[in-house]
């Protein structure tokens, strides 16, 4: 008898902890909801030689000029557009360029698709553009 008692108080104590059960936890807001960070480390912004209307092109110009990306990654304030041409990959570097600007980008790199070797990243953005 007393081991039916042990039993049962172990099952209702098992039973009572699942019971309690832990709340999930809240939805992250996606990153473009998300409060910016007042710090920013400004970021070398290249010379637009070459690179005219892509440097200090917002996301939504760069989106509205290329279309969709292979890829669209957010990492807190930064942001990486990379477009593919049949020759070349673009990748674009959006950030702010203090606390209060909208980001821009700031930095293109361009390699070939085959190899990875260093592309001109003039002559990959008009083979991107005429996608």
């Amino acid at each position: 008898m007393r081991s039916a008692g042990l039993t049962l108080a172990a099952s209702a104590l098992l039973l009572g902890a699942c019971a309690g059960g832990s709340k999930p936890a809240p939805a992250r807001p996606p990153a473009s909801a998300q409060p910016r960070s007042t710090v920013v480390r400004v970021p070398e912004v290249m010379a637009p030689k070459g690179l005219e209307g892509v440097i200090g092109a917002s996301a939504e110009a760069l989106l509205k000029r290329f279309g969709t990306p292979r890829i669209d990654l957010v990492e807190g304030d930064a942001r990486k557009l990379q477009f593919a041409g049949a020759e070349c990959v673009l990748d674009i570097f959006i950030y702010p360029v203090s606390a209060v600007a909208k980001p821009t980008a700031t930095h293109v790199v361009a390699r070939m698709r085959q190899g990875g070797a260093a592309a001109d990243p003039g002559a990959c953005i008009r083979e991107v553009d005429k996608r």
